[in-house]
């Protein structure tokens, strides 16, 4: 009997599965460089091809935890987080309620310490709210990042991976658009306190230049490259 040759979508689902093989097998003893042991190029074919995804999500998904867990140390329950963040946010809060109440200088430094906090304090809480109505879960909070460090949430790589793209892409954007909004509802509830005309520009000042570093830098690297990248992924797969 003549012996079938596998179809190419076969030949591709066994190509794929010996890569991500490999790749779990070298994080397994230490390695955590995924991107040095192929593992985003993989994950790149994966997610243009819904049976790619749903044959591999969950073996990319042991991979990217493990590389994650083994290469980083600041780690903390995914609630906790939240909860610090949250806590800027309240912060910003008391600093809005002492610009009512002090006058001058002081008012003003507390107008600006709101956007501030308010811009900082935002960002991984909306990306926790638009992860889960996306189907997103998470697995730890972290500190990490290219520097400084910042506080970021470590999404369930399973999970992210089944979700729509359009709806991955928009996780990544959730963030980083409130922490650009988050400045101006500063400046729009300025009127309402004893902040002099300075302080309302230098917190106007200051979510126009985190829109300018969104606009400059961002493309090329953190929230706003993921938004491009799995725009892109929505558009090849539909």
């Amino acid at each position: 009997m003549q012996r079938l040759r596998p179809t190419p979508q076969e030949a591709d689902l066994a190509e794929l599965g010996a890569e991500l093989d490999v790749i779990e097998t070298a994080v397994q003893v230490g390695a955590t460089d995924l991107g040095a042991l192929g593992f985003w190029r993989a994950v790149a074919r994966i997610k243009r091809d819904p049976v790619l995804v749903h044959r591999f999500a969950e073996q990319a998904g042991r991979i990217d935890t493990a590389a994650f867990r083994a290469g980083v140390r600041w780690r903390a329950p995914v609630w906790v987080g939240n909860v610090l963040m949250l806590g800027v946010v309240a912060l910003g809060v008391a600093a809005i309620v002492l610009a009512g109440i002090w006058t001058g200088t002081w008012a003003g430094l507390a107008l600006i310490a709101a956007g501030v906090a308010w811009s900082v304090g935002v960002h991984l809480p909306t990306h926790w709210v638009y992860g889960r109505f996306a189907g997103i879960a998470y697995t730890d909070s972290f500190l990490g990042g290219p520097p400084p460090p910042r506080p970021g949430l470590k999404t369930d790589y399973v999970t992210y991976l089944l979700a729509d793209p359009a709806a991955r892409a928009w996780f990544h954007a959730s963030g980083a658009l409130a922490t650009k909004i988050a400045p101006f509802i500063a400046v729009a509830i300025s009127p309402a306190t004893n902040a002099p005309g300075w302080a309302v520009a230098v917190t106007a000042a200051f979510g126009v230049l985190t829109i300018l570093t969104d606009v400059l830098f961002s493309g090329k690297r953190s929230d706003w490259k993921k938004f491009k990248r799995e725009r892109a992924v929505a558009r090849e797969r539909r």
